[in-house]
């Protein structure tokens, strides 16, 4: 059945339900544009409120574990003003604890699926280098897609699909109806800076893979879809949407 949808912390004294594993991309360096990436805020942030405030604790790990740094565009105090709109990441940018977590995150490596309830990849302009080809990240992700426990990827994070494979050699989208960052979401950063951002585009590569099936909803608007256990967000609106089929999943 296919469901879409369109539109380490817990709370203190909450009783907790389960542990959510979630994956971000440590600090990179663009090869397109030069810059500094990293995560982006909301695709953190908007899922992590959703999951404390259904009462699960989330432990967030990186590709080389350390310092976390969240891409400047998506940083609501960043200049530019691109995400000032984003009041969910400024209110836990103003959280000691939040800010500790992305000081000092573990390497992904370092932990066992075994011990989490699912998963969920935090997008944003790191993942399309540190995703994209990381073997050690797609067998951790295939780990908890063959326990059958909710697996979520968000936005550029969705990289790491064009790749993962299951155990038995097939890849992991076979089959399977999912979404990611557009080809019209792409074109749009691209003319909004002036330049190419990314070195691929994953909606083309997506459309180039035999038996799976990409989909994507109007550029920017909150789209998620649920295939089986794999879960999946079009862009940095789509966190929370996404976040919430992980958490009707586990409450089953």
């Amino acid at each position: 059945m296919i469901t879409e949808v369109n539109n380490y912390v817990h709370f203190h004294g909450a009783p907790v339900k389960g542990k959510i594993l979630m994956v971000a991309s440590s600090p990179s360096i663009s090869k397109q544009t030069g810059w500094p990436i990293g995560f982006w805020a909301a695709e953190l942030t908007h899922p992590l409120r959703v999951f404390q405030e259904a009462g699960y604790e989330v432990e967030l790990v990186s590709t080389e574990g350390g310092k976390l740094e969240m891409d400047g565009y998506s940083n609501p105090t960043d200049a530019s003003g691109y995400s000032a709109h984003d009041v969910i990441s400024l209110g836990y940018m103003q959280q000691q604890w939040f800010n500790d977590m992305l000081l000092n995150t573990k390497k992904l490596t370092e932990v066992d699926a075994t011990n989490y309830d699912a998963i969920f990849l935090v997008g944003g302009q790191g993942p399309m280098y540190t995703f994209r080809g990381n073997k050690d990240l797609e067998i951790l992700f295939a780990n908890f897609y063959e326990a059958g426990k909710p697996s979520a990827a968000v936005c550029h994070s969705t990289t790491l699909l064009l790749e993962a494979k299951k155990s038995n050699g097939e890849l992991l989208v076979s089959g399977k109806t999912w979404t990611g960052f557009a080809d019209a979401e792409e074109e749009f950063a691209d003319q909004a800076v002036g330049m190419k951002i990314q070195p691929y585009r994953i909606e083309n590569e997506a459309k180039k893979i035999v038996g799976t099936t990409f989909k994507v909803a109007a550029p920017f608007s909150s789209y998620a879809i649920q295939d089986g256990n794999l879960i999946t967000g079009q862009q940095q609106n789509s966190g929370a949407a996404a976040a919430e089929l992980v958490v009707k999943t586990l409450n089953k």
